[in-house]
């Protein structure tokens, strides 16, 4: 079967994939900057490791519960409310995050504000990726919009050497709060770009199919919990395997730029194939797992090669998932990836926390075998979930025809 030509991309969708991209990393920078400058941030408040890890899990929970109710708000007020939104949010956290922060307590309460900004930031991107990009252009679109969170750690690190050291710590959050300040203003003066005028809504809301959405959403807490310890913890455990910390940070860095590639590429992809998603997806999420366990061995040879594959292709899912889910989000987009993008913060916030401190009792050879696990469940979840959704879309054919690369109508999950 001939696959129907691409749309063009023209400057337009290269805005749009642009902007979408700046907003993701602009809303998960804050961790980044703090995990970074962590030395000075804690000389300079007072607080240890566990009070600055207990700010990064409250950002991730406010996330989390940010993405939900930001999905509600953007499906019914628009884009342009939600880039506004997020944009002021940012500012704000910025601003107090280098001016107002003195402890423990404080430093909590502003990583929570700026953990609903990044719940905007997230969501008003998907929504541009989901409303506003040609329809075979969304699966390209989402893989660009999520290797921006690689850039975000690289845009952390960067902080350290030049703005941090130069003005201290404070000023690189002077900085984010002067971007998010731009993004609001911008979002006033030029609204965002749309898509094709949307159809009118029917009295009855074609919701989404919550069942499936869910699991999805089980999935990716299981795998972003697995994927951030491996981000997390594999220069400790290659640090203890003799391997300089040099060579980890080699390996960390490619390992990013090899996620940013199968990213970019898978969604590429998706955007030439009819439907049949969820499969890839679950297949990178099991490579993945087998990668973790070929880590736990603990061999120079096995930690760099399958370090960089569990980063590369075991890590490589999260645009194509996104992806995915809101291409069936029906006239919902923006609420079925913040179900999502809520599952993906829990996980971050989770899964560095507790197979970190399992790591602590009991080593981290069993615990690699464990983030291994979460990953097999997670693919096992994907799975489900695809019957599921296909289930629906045979019960309750949707009012707009789900389209795939080169715009024809399919309902092939």
């Amino acid at each position: 079967m001939r696959v129907p030509a691409l749309p063009v991309l023209g400057g337009r969708s290269l805005r749009l994939m642009g902007a979408a991209s700046g907003l993701t990393a602009l809303g998960a920078l804050p961790p980044f900057l703090l995990g970074a400058q962590a030395v000075w941030v804690r000389d300079d408040l007072g607080i240890g490791l566990g009070q600055l890890g207990a700010a990064v899990s409250a950002f991730f929970a406010a996330a989390a519960t940010g993405s939900v109710l930001a999905g509600v708000l953007l499906d019914r007020a628009g884009r342009r409310v939600g880039i506004t939104l997020a944009g002021s949010i940012l500012l704000a956290g910025g601003l107090v995050m280098a001016t107002l922060v003195s402890g423990p307590l404080s430093l909590v309460l502003c990583m929570v504000g700026l953990g609903l900004g990044n719940a905007a930031c997230q969501t008003a991107a998907n929504a541009s990726m989901a409303r506003a990009l040609p329809p075979g252009r969304r699966g390209l679109g989402f893989g660009v919009k999520q290797s921006a969170v690689q850039v975000a750690i690289m845009a952390g690190g960067l902080a350290v050497p030049t703005l941090g050291s130069w003005f201290g710590w404070r000023s690189t959050f002077v900085a984010s709060a002067l971007v998010g300040a731009a993004v609001a203003l911008s979002a006033v003066v030029r609204p965002p770009l749309e898509g094709a005028a949307r159809p009118a809504r029917a009295t009855s809301p074609d919701e989404p199919p919550w069942r499936p959405l869910l699991l999805c959403g089980l999935a990716i807490t299981c795998a972003s919990a697995a994927a951030n310890f491996l981000g997390a913890f594999l220069a400790s455990w290659g640090y203890e395997s003799g391997l300089t910390a040099t060579a980890m940070g080699l390996l960390m860095a490619v390992g990013s730029a090899g996620s940013i590639t199968v990213r970019v590429v898978s969604g590429w992809r998706a955007d030439r194939r009819q439907g049949a998603n969820l499969p890839v997806v679950a297949a990178q999420m099991l490579a993945g797992s087998v990668c973790m366990a070929a880590v736990a061995l603990g061999t120079p040879w096995s930690l760099l090669v399958f370090g960089f594959l569990a980063f590369a292709i075991g890590w490589g899912w999260p645009g194509l998932l996104l992806y995915a889910v809101a291409r069936i989000g029906r006239d919902s987009p923006a609420r079925s990836s913040g179900v999502i993008q809520a599952g993906a913060f829990v996980g971050g916030a989770a899964g560095p926390l507790l197979l970190g401190a399992m790591a602590g009792d009991v080593g981290f050879r069993p615990t690699w075998l464990v983030a291994g696990g979460l990953l097999v469940v997670a693919g096992l979840l994907v799975l489900l979930a695809r019957r599921g959704f296909r289930t629906d879309l045979e019960r309750r054919p949707p009012r707009e025809p789900i389209t795939w690369g080169g715009g024809r109508a399919a309902t092939t999950r």
